[in-house]
């Protein structure tokens, strides 16, 4: 059947199974949005291409499913750089599609033109200028094959304008589909490993039932995997209790006994402790990444390691393995469970040696340093922590919260109990202020049932906030919490403990911008908290509201710091706890 190079390519996506796309028009990409028109696909016209991408990050976070985003060339491609480098940090499926000039100008400085591909080759796990109109139905296919298979990535697609317009001769095509050996085998040098090395998973089996104080360190890797229910059958088997880390909140269950919560630079005690007293950990999914590791060469020196990844170029980047094994974590776990189970004779508790005293230590741990704040009474600023709690406890359980980057991410994943897998959206890897707006609003059109909370900070919010008048024009009804002290709160941290309290450049005012009237003008509902007996009431009125995006805006106590907290370029047994607490007397 003819066609041309935009219908093509809007066909393609349909048959990808897209049902949303973010994005805005431009000249170089506008022939392709002609046929949006007439598709059933849903197309949510953002404010900047920047919470494009970030808004199909969300989306992804939220429905394990890949985002979409559609720019136009020049500018556009370079405002969607942010969200596909964070994207390629946190391994999220996404497809991004930028307009380009005509092919006979690439090169000559056309108008809005840039070297998309050369500028996003290291920000994406593929990325391609597609030349001729008939190459687009098998590229589109590609790109979602290894977006979605293997270790999960951002893929881009760039397409010239003279391709996809049907007026030029060049966008004539007849319609096809690529069968699925046909993408296979166009791409032959792409064959993800899925299963485990049989002899490997022995070897770790056998180290499983002979450590004496194990962890298992779990990464983002489970929740891409979809193994949280593998995850749990591992654990509950073997007794071994599990660390989450800042990625994969909510792979295992807060309230389960065998939790230990999040490990890092602001993990809780027990967590970090546990890791780096460890003689055995078991790494699933995750990279030994530095706020993890805090120094690597001190970083669990008594620990031998299981290292399982999708991504062989994971295994020994940062601590070389024992027993590494590269496959899908859902796989390899359940390989795993099968050979603990058959090495021990299906009585895995006796086939074990005896860990009461590990148990008893972790529980004392968990006793004696538990996360604190002073509680806010009247007449106080607020505590940040007790938002939280309160934002927590008056949320349900399968809520899904988004947050920004600083003291309110950390705070957030500290307080917040993550019991279901994928309610925890937020940029790990890159660390991106404005994350968190664009993000809950991707998580909310990817599930409309739930209940989204982005919690942000003043100067987060400040940089992607355009983007509730999306959500306002969309019917998108997220909720925000803006905890505003005021300043730039994580920098303003660090300058308070390491720079001698010289605090530069890191004021914003609590009250410029006036946030309620900020809101209100993008067509939110809005309040400001600024005591205590407010916070509940004004969250359960923001509850309430289901037609419309609200945001709330508690004024914070500036003061209040993080902790636990293990000095940047320090060892993890150099982890500085709340000055309430007694210091720790060393690691057992």
């Amino acid at each position: 059947m003819p066609t041309n190079g935009g219908s093509a390519l809007i066909r393609a996506l349909e048959l990808e199974g897209v049902e949303v796309i973010f994005g805005l028009p431009g000249g170089a990409i506008l022939p392709v949005y002609d046929p949006i028109i007439d598709s059933p696909i849903r197309h949510i016209l953002v404010r900047h291409e920047q919470g494009a991408g970030h808004m199909a990050e969300g989306f992804a976070h939220a429905t394990g499913r890949p985002g979409v985003a559609m720019v136009t060339s020049g500018p556009a491609a370079t405002n969607i750089v942010t969200p596909l480098c964070d994207a390629y940090m946190d391994s999220v499926p996404m497809v991004v599609i930028t307009g380009q000039v005509p092919t006979p100008a690439i090169g000559t400085d056309a108008f809005q033109e840039c070297d998309t591909v050369g500028i996003t080759r290291s920000v994406t796990k593929h990325n391609e200028l597609v030349t001729r109109a008939e190459d687009i139905p098998l590229v589109i296919r590609q790109a979602f094959h290894i977006a979605t298979t293997g270790r999960p990535g951002p893929v881009l697609v760039d397409i010239p304008k003279d391709i996809v317009d049907p007026v030029n001769p060049r966008s004539a095509l007849e319609w096809y589909w690529p069968t699925d050996d046909e993408v296979a085998s166009s791409l032959p040098g792409y064959r993800p490993t899925t299963a485990g090395q049989a002899d490997q998973v022995r070897a770790a089996a056998e180290l499983i039932l002979s450590a004496r104080k194990p962890v298992i360190y779990a990464g983002g890797g489970i929740l891409k995997a979809r193994a949280a229910a593998a995850l749990r059958e591992l654990a509950e088997l073997t007794g071994i209790h599990v660390v989450t880390t800042l990625m994969a909140r909510g792979g295992f269950p807060d309230d389960h006994p065998l939790c230990l919560g999040m490990p890092g630079m602001h993990g809780n005690y027990t967590a970090v402790t546990a890791m780096q007293s460890a003689d055995l950990l078991i790494a699933l999914g995750s990279r030994f990444d530095d706020r993890v590791t805090g120094k690597v060469d001190a970083f669990a020196p008594e620990a031998r390691i299981i290292h399982v990844d999708v991504d062989p170029a994971e295994i020994g980047k940062v601590r070389r393995p024992d027993v590494p094994i590269v496959g899908d974590c859902r796989v390899v776990i359940e390989e795993l469970v099968t050979a603990v189970r058959d090495l021990s004779g299906g009585d895995v508790a006796a086939a074990q040696p005896d860990r009461t005293e590990w148990r008893s230590t972790i529980s004392g741990w968990q006793e004696r340093y538990p996360l604190v704040y002073e509680q806010s009474t009247e007449g106080d600023l607020l505590k940040p922590q007790y938002v939280l709690e309160q934002l927590r406890d008056r949320a349900p359980e399968d809520c899904i919260v988004a947050s920004g980057v600083g003291q309110h991410q950390m705070w957030t994943s500290q307080y917040w109990r993550f019991n279901h897998p994928y309610t925890w959206v937020n940029s790990g890897g890159l660390g991106t202020m404005g994350f968190s707006v664009p993000a809950a609003i991707g998580a909310k059109v990817g599930r409309p049932d739930r209940m989204v909370w982005a919690v942000d900070g003043d100067g987060c919010f400040q940089m992607t906030a355009q983007e509730l008048v999306t959500a306002a024009t969309e019917r998108i009804p997220v909720k925000v919490a803006i905890l505003n002290n005021a300043y730039l709160g994580m920098v303003r941290q660090w300058q308070e403990m390491f720079y001698d309290e010289r605090y530069s450049e890191v004021y914003l005012s609590p009250d410029l911008p006036d946030y309620v009237k900020w809101s209100e003008a993008m067509g939110c509902v809005a309040m400001r908290v600024e005591s205590p007996e407010e916070v509940g009431p004004a969250i359960d009125k923001a509850n309430e509201i289901d037609d419309r995006p609200v945001v709330l805006e508690f004024r914070t106590d500036s003061s209040e710091k993080v902790f636990p907290m293990v000095p940047a370029g320090r060892s993890n047994s150099d982890i500085v706890v709340d000055p309430s607490q007694p210091p720790p007397g060393g690691l057992r």
